[in-house]
């Protein structure tokens, strides 16, 4: 995927569920993709941190709707299934990593690295939720599951060393 295939001819709604499905852009890097959406996350989360973990969580399921969307409808504009350029599902699965979790830099870098690893690896069912979703809920519910892992294991080692 490359930047001539983002600026086809196409309706301006094709172009801004392009925009947003590869994170405004960061998408393109030329290397790992899914790590340079992760870290489009995280001025995200730090935008959002300050809220209420009910706010929080109504923010991350309605992003998480919204990646959906955006991500099946961005798939079938670029004519590819799953694209690495989408990366609206790492920006989600980060969002997930970090809920309940404070702002400070050392859990944002653990939450980063965690995640970043259980969406590489995909241990059991995260890769199921790739291969038999359909579309966009494919797309993302990987990266939720990986998400509410890497979340599971960051308030472990938070709790246990104290962090």
């Amino acid at each position: 995927m490359n930047l001539e295939t983002f600026f086809k001819p196409q309706t301006m709604k094709g172009k801004w569920i392009k925009l947003a499905a590869t994170g405004f852009g960061i998408g393109f890097a030329p290397v790992a993709p899914g790590t340079a959406g992760t870290l489009a996350g995280i001025p995200l989360f730090f935008i959002f941190s300050s809220l209420s973990w009910p706010g929080y969580l109504f923010f991350a399921a309605c992003f998480t709707g919204a990646a959906v969307y955006l991500a099946r409808s961005a798939e079938v504009l670029f004519a590819k299934k799953d694209p690495p350029c989408i990366v609206i599902d790492e920006i989600t699965g980060f969002l997930w990593t970090m809920f309940f979790v404070s702002s400070t830099l050392i859990h944002v870098l653990l939450g980063f690295i965690l995640f970043r690893s259980f969406d590489i690896i995909k241990p059991f069912p995260v890769r199921s939720f790739q291969d038999k979703l359909p579309g966009g809920y494919g797309i993302v519910g990987d990266d939720v599951m990986a998400g509410i892992y890497s979340n599971l294991v960051l308030q472990i080692v938070i709790r246990y060393f104290a962090i």
